[in-house]
């Protein structure tokens, strides 16, 4: 990726006096620190034979800063909270979405650009009535109704989403009348179930892609794990090439919000390897607005950041040593080696052999990776319990000690997050901000194009 900047900075230095805001992409990793960005490239590098970096486009960009996330609540923030904030520009108590700590129904920045005559995109990486994509057009005192949530979204009027599909599209107990799926398509909404289905549409009125293996009536969750990718099933990357020329094809300036979200449940796992192919694959998504906006620079900005970290990834857990290419090994992620284990032990209690033949498949464990005695003495209790959960991920964190990666947490963390930005008006976002300043800033270089360019 080195090769854009000899050119890069050329682009986004020159000020342009007829420079207008009309394309607008903003890219949010759930639960993507500093570490997780930095991790992801330092394990590249480590697989070229040395120690560095293989940037990551998000990091090439020539504007970067931080972000706090702490919600009104609490210093540790939720993604409902942390959404809003990102949304809407306003703080909001731990599971609240899209309404102010006092209840007060805010206004989302896709909403406001709706009504000035742009066209908008909601996608992500897991369910499109999950908390981040949901706060750029729900609002519910909490953030686990979905079937409501789901509710406002083919009330909308948004233009395109993409993802897994609703959570529950018949509510949580299957008691709801009307299948959100049939809602949607009586608002109008195109459903897709494939990349390829979705290029014969791009023409539509309205449009929701989701899963193949989606029927539309069973609980959806998330797109597989980049570690773990079938070849039916389509891509983040897949969603924002459809999004692009569907929404550019309205003839009107359009907003996109790109959630990877299986940054956060890797971290949730304390799954580092899952991590770091979630964050590579966010960033390939990341590169199909970037090409868009080479074509287009006086009138594009990219944003990259994170509603919160998760985990408390630390590099480092001993020593002054790193050896995060030993993730090479790891073959499938923590939550699809727990389903493997559960497959296992739903035909009969297996043999320690047949437990160590899965870790050494899936782990590289005694082939590929050394295992000391006293860590197949701890590899052996997990064993002892039968709780394929507890077998999983006593392997996976093993794997993550070799490779001195360490963790705090299983959940958030209050640690400040990455900004990334380049294009019309990106040096606005440079330095430390709290995430209730981006909607204001992107305000700004809506109404002042001209003085937010480098």
């Amino acid at each position: 990726m080195k090769r854009i900047f000899s050119i890069l900075f050329a682009i986004v230095i020159a000020v342009s006096a007829s420079a207008k805001l009309k394309y607008i992409f903003y890219f949010i990793g759930d639960g993507m620190g500093s570490n997780q960005v930095l991790a992801a490239e330092m394990y590249r590098a480590e697989l070229e034979g040395r120690i560095g970096r293989v940037s990551t486009l998000m990091s090439q960009f020539p504007v970067s800063g931080s972000l706090t996330t702490f919600s009104a609540s609490n210093g540790i923030t939720d993604s409902s909270a942390a959404g809003t904030a990102l949304a809407t520009g306003s703080k909001t108590n731990n599971g609240t979405l899209g309404l102010s700590a006092t209840g007060d129904t805010l206004t989302t920045i896709a909403e406001f650009l709706q009504q000035q005559g742009w066209a908008i995109g909601i996608m992500t990486s897991v369910a499109i009535d999950h908390a981040t994509p949901g706060a750029f057009y729900g609002n519910d005192i909490k953030r686990s109704h979905y079937y409501a949530i789901g509710e406002q979204l083919t009330e909308s009027g948004f233009d395109f989403f993409g993802g897994a599909g609703f959570h529950y599209p018949q509510g949580k107990k299957d008691n709801k009348p009307v299948n959100l799926y049939d809602l949607a398509e009586r608002k109008g909404y195109t459903i897709v179930r494939s990349y390829d289905e979705a290029q014969r549409h791009l023409a539509d009125q309205k449009m929701i892609m989701i899963q193949p293996a989606d029927t539309g009536k069973t609980h959806s969750d998330n797109i597989d794990y980049a570690i773990d990718r079938r070849a039916e099933n389509s891509t983040l990357r897949q969603i924002v090439a459809t999004a692009i020329p569907f929404l550019e094809g309205k003839h009107k300036p359009f907003f996109m919000m790109v959630e990877g979200g299986m940054i956060d449940y890797a971290c949730h796992g304390n799954d580092a390897r899952a991590s770091i192919d979630e964050v590579w694959a966010m960033d390939e998504a990341l590169q199909e607005a970037y090409a868009f906006y080479l074509k287009h620079p006086d009138e594009t900005l990219i944003i990259v950041t994170a509603d919160h970290e998760t985990g408390g990834m630390a590099l480092g857990n001993s020593d002054y040593t790193l050896n995060l290419q030993v993730l090479q090994h790891q073959h499938c992620s923590a939550w699809a080696l727990t389903e493997q284990f559960k497959t296992l032990y739903a035909e009969s209690t297996p043999s320690w052999e047949e437990v160590k033949t899965v870790w050494q498949k899936q782990l590289g464990f005694w082939k590929e990776v050394e295992i000391s005695a006293e860590e197949e003495a701890v590899l052996r209790t997990a064993y002892d319990s039968s709780d394929p959960e507890k077998i999983s991920q006593a392997g996976v964190s093993l794997l993550n000690r070799k490779s001195k990666i360490g963790w705090t947490s299983v959940k958030h963390t209050a640690h400040a997050v990455p900004v990334f930005a380049i294009g019309v008006g990106a040096e606005r976002f440079t330095g430390w901000h709290d995430n209730t300043e981006i909607v204001p800033l992107i305000h700004q270089c809506l109404a002042k194009p001209k003085k937010c360019r480098r």
